[in-house]
Formats: structure tokens, sequence, C-alpha cells
């Protein structure tokens, strides 16, 4: 029997959460796509519970914040984790970040650009997959198809890929040409594989297992509310609804630990019985950290888990693939929709792959901690030095500058500016338009926020009326740019320039106090050359 094949612009493999950003981001932009995954339903486990300030920011532009927050940990909550040698024994140290309720308060109080235009969000992963997939069922432009294994690459060139898919009910095979593939297919990414792109591994392996389950025993709340108890016996306990649902996460010393049942063995690591009431799943993993040496092969590209790996720390992992596919979304859409220079796509890979890398290390810093406090306690450290130790580090879990003034300065398209970047700050975002930046977020008189007012391409932001010549120019390059005239002088003092060409996904591209003398030479650089 002859395999049919089909044409489409866009090829996405995994409906997870990053999947299904890139997807409806693409749409966003004016292109449709074709959308698979191998499972017809979410991930029973929830995996990631953390979206950060950045990561909904992005969201907020596919209308899905509303439903994030009604589904997710009430705004009441604080962010915090507890320390302890057991759950038996009072915490030694108790670290704690501003609830949603109190970032929103500021949000709206102080607009000078420090702030995020959202806060964050706890959220189960599988939530945040399944809010996103029925978005993507009923968005014209994304052909989703659940059920649809990826197989196999048959060819990958510069023009284009076709690969070979399979229905995982009936096994029919299908080919696919498409113009350009991403994968998202996670951690065992198949479509890496078929590449060869290696994902380099650093650091600390390990296997771990995941109890997912529900209870209603005091003794979990013992020492009161926590999002996280991180315990010296070697378990962490995450509450996933502030009420009765919870996850214990453990490593497995040797395989024999495997054989054992999995709430006893959570039980053990707890250092007291607890009543489980239900188990939801249990899930087993291999903690590792992982970054792939290449984003692009040919015209496959790797978004999230696929291109790196992190361990549960920091929350690292989806968002910085919803990063990911935020900045490769605009750049795909804006090569089928022919304005994309010759080096737009390779500009992907400059740009993601440090902001990886740097996660990578910060995702480090912190597991060191999650290592050296139960080692610590093992060898016989007291309470107070215990104590000690975990204050000097509580900086850790107020992570601003890390989440949202991550920084495209070395990228190809960005108008690089002479002098000095300003300082990097771990607990605060630094305002700055400077050309690679993402730009402040500030309220305008009337309350409307600036992000909102951005076109789906790039905008121009003028606060002089001096870029009137920019549309007319982006037109004859068939390039989207919104011109965006402001006199609001609050927001011309954060961002410092009175002319700042903000990308689609909220980063500068080139800023002035006065129109160039071309406007064609300044958008040739940002979309990749001519």
């Amino acid at each position: 029997m002859q395999t049919s094949q089909e044409n489409v612009d866009v090829l996405v493999v995994g409906a997870g959460p990053v999947g299904t950003t890139l997807a409806l981001e693409l749409v966003r932009q004016g292109v449709g796509c074709r959308l698979i995954d191998r499972h017809r339903q979410p991930s029973p486990h929830p995996k990631m519970d953390y979206l950060n300030a950045r990561s909904m920011e992005l969201l907020r532009r596919l209308d899905v914040v509303d439903e994030i927050r009604r589904r997710g940990i009430g705004a009441e909550h604080s962010f915090n984790f507890l320390w302890a040698r057991s759950l038996a024994e009072a915490p030694l140290a108790e670290w704690s970040s501003a609830s949603v309720a109190e970032v929103e308060r500021r949000i709206a109080t102080v607009n000078d650009g420090t702030s995020p235009l959202e806060p964050y969000q706890r959220l189960p992963g599988n939530v945040l997959e399944e809010i996103l997939r029925e978005r993507a069922a009923v968005t014209e432009g994304v052909d989703l198809r659940l059920g649809t294994a990826f197989v196999d690459l048959i060819s990958n060139t510069p023009d284009g890929v076709v690969a070979l898919v399979r229905d995982t009910a009936t096994g029919a095979e299908q080919r696919i040409a498409a113009r350009h593939l991403v994968a998202c297919d996670g951690a065992g990414s198949a479509v890496r594989a078929a590449t060869g792109i290696r994902a380099v591994e650093s650091g600390p392996v390990g296997e771990f297992r995941d109890v997912y389950f529900r209870s209603g025993d005091p003794a979990l709340r013992k020492h009161g509310r926590f999002f996280l108890m991180v315990l010296a016996s070697g378990i962490t306990l995450v509450s996933r609804d502030e009420h009765q649902v919870w996850t214990g996460f453990f490593p497995l010393f040797d395989e024999s630990e495997a054989e054992i049942d999995p709430a006893e063995l959570m039980c053990q690591r707890l250092g007291t019985q607890i009543a489980v009431d239900e188990v939801l799943n249990v899930a087993r993993w291999r903690g590792a950290m992982a970054v792939a040496e290449a984003y692009r092969s040919g015209s496959v590209f790797l978004a999230g888990d696929a291109a790196h790996q992190f361990y549960p720390t920091g929350g690292h992992g989806a968002n910085t693939g919803l990063g990911d596919a935020v900045d490769l979304a605009w750049k795909l859409a804006a090569a089928v929709r022919g304005w994309a220079g010759s080096g737009l796509l390779d500009s992907y890979h400059a740009e993601r792959r440090p902001v990886a890398l740097f996660n990578r290390e910060m995702c480090f810093n912190l597991l060191e901690v999650w290592q050296r406090f139960p080692q610590l306690a093992a060898d016989g450290a007291s309470r107070e030095h215990l104590a000690g130790y975990l204050e000097q580090d509580a900086y850790q879990v107020e992570n601003t500058g890390i989440h949202l003034d991550y920084r495209y300065l070395d990228s190809p398209i960005t108008w690089a500016e002479p002098g000095d970047p300003p300082p990097w700050r771990w607990k605060a975002i630094t305002p700055s338009t400077r050309p690679g930046h993402r730009v402040p977020s500030v309220l305008l008189d009337g309350g409307d926020a600036l992000f909102d007012r951005f076109g789906t391409g790039f905008t121009l932001v003028d606060f002089t009326g001096a870029g009137d010549g920019v549309v007319a120019a982006a037109a004859q390059r068939g390039m989207p740019v919104a011109h965006l005239r402001l006199d609001d002088p609050a927001a011309r003092a954060v961002w410092g320039h009175d002319l700042v060409l903000v990308r689609p996904d909220q980063h500068a591209a080139w800023r002035g106090t006065a129109a160039p003398e071309d406007w064609g030479v300044v958008l040739d650089r940002v979309r990749g050359g001519r």
C-alpha cells in the first residue's frame, strides 16, 4: 500500500505546553501549522508547577491567562519553601517570596518598568497542557492531530523536510512534507535523534520517583502551609492545590528501591507514616542537565525539552521552553510569509541557546543546595549550622532577574550599541530599551498596559511623531510594522528614547532619539539581512 503524502508549512511534533504555545503563536503571526502528538490525552502527571512572570506575559497574548489563573493556585498564597530534617521535626528555615496578590498590588502602584506585566502563577503542568490543547483544538489554523506519532525523518534539507508519521490507533503511516519542522517532543526527542544533534549532559545524573497522591492527613500541615518542603532525608513535598493533592519526589539510591511500594518508600523518606487516601499516579524519571549542541539542522528546529533538560529546581524547564516557542514562532512565520532575511532563522540558535546555558547554571546553583543540605545533615551538622547555611542561600527564591531580564545583546538581528549595557540583577528587572532587552512594561495614562498596544509583528513606539517613514519602508519588504504614537511623559521617562522598534517577542530591536537616515537599513538588519 502506497503511503500518502501531505504538504504543510510548519509541522510541530509534540503538543505539550511548548508545542501548543508555538502553534498558537504561529497562528497569531498569520501562519497555520500541523500539530501532532502521540498521546491522545494530556499527561496524567503534573510535571511542572510554576509559570514565571515572563511566561505569563507571553501567554497573555494568547488570551489564556484568565483560564490559567482560574484553574491555578489562589493569588493569596505566598511562594514559600520549608526546609526540615524530617516531617516530624520543626523546620530549620523558610524561604519566602511574594504572593501573586502582592505582586499584583506592586504592578498597580510601581510604574517604573521594574515590575512585570503579569505575576507568576502556580499551576500543574498537565493542567496547562489541557488548557492549551483545548485552545489549539478550536483555533482556526492549528491542525491538531492527537494520536499521531513521529516515526522518522525521511529527508531534511534547507528547503524543507519529509517526515513519516503513524496513527497510533490504526498503524496507518503517512508522509508529511513541511517547509519547517519543530521538535517539541521532550527530553527523549525522536526528532532530535533523527537529526543527529547531540544533547550534551553535564553535572549529576540520577534516577528519581514521583508519587502524585491525595491525602488529608493533618501531619502534612503540621508546620503550616507551604509550596515546597525539602527534607534532609532526600524527599521534596510539593503542595499541588494548597489542599489535599501532593507530589513527593525523591531519588532512588539503588535499583532495589524500585521494587518497594512507592507510597511506602515515600513515607520512609518522610520519616513518619502518613495516610495516603489515593495514589493518583507514579512516575520514574531521570534527572540530568543537558543542552543541545545546535538548535537547528537544515529545516528542523529544537524547542523545549528537546533542546534542553534541567532538574526541577528553579523552575527553568517549561519556562525556558515557552520562551523558545515565542522566539521561534515569529521567525518561522516571517520565513513562511516571505519577509525574513537569510539570517533570521539562524538567529534562533544564537539567541535561545545562551539562555538555556545560563539557566542550566542557575539550576545548578539551587541544585547544589538541594544536594548539600541532606549531606550536611547526614554528616551530623547541628540545627544551627543547617539553619545558617540555608539562610545564606535564601536569596535564590527571588530570581526575578533570571526569569525576566535575559538579553539578546549579541544577537545578529539586533542593532548593537557601543558602551556597557546596564547592570544585571538577580532579584530585579533592570528596565532598559537597549536593543536585545525585553522592553519595560508600563501602564499608560488611563491604565492600559503598553504591552497590550503592540501589534503582532514589529511595533515602532514613537513618543515624538518622528517615525512616520517606517510603515512605508516596511511595506516595501512585506514586513509587518505597526506605528504606535504615544503622548505619555511617564512612559517616555521609563523608556528613555523617543523611538524604539520592538520585535514581536517584546524585545527591543533598535532605538534612537531621531529617525534614521534610511529606515530600510534598520529593518533589513532586524529581519535577518536582505
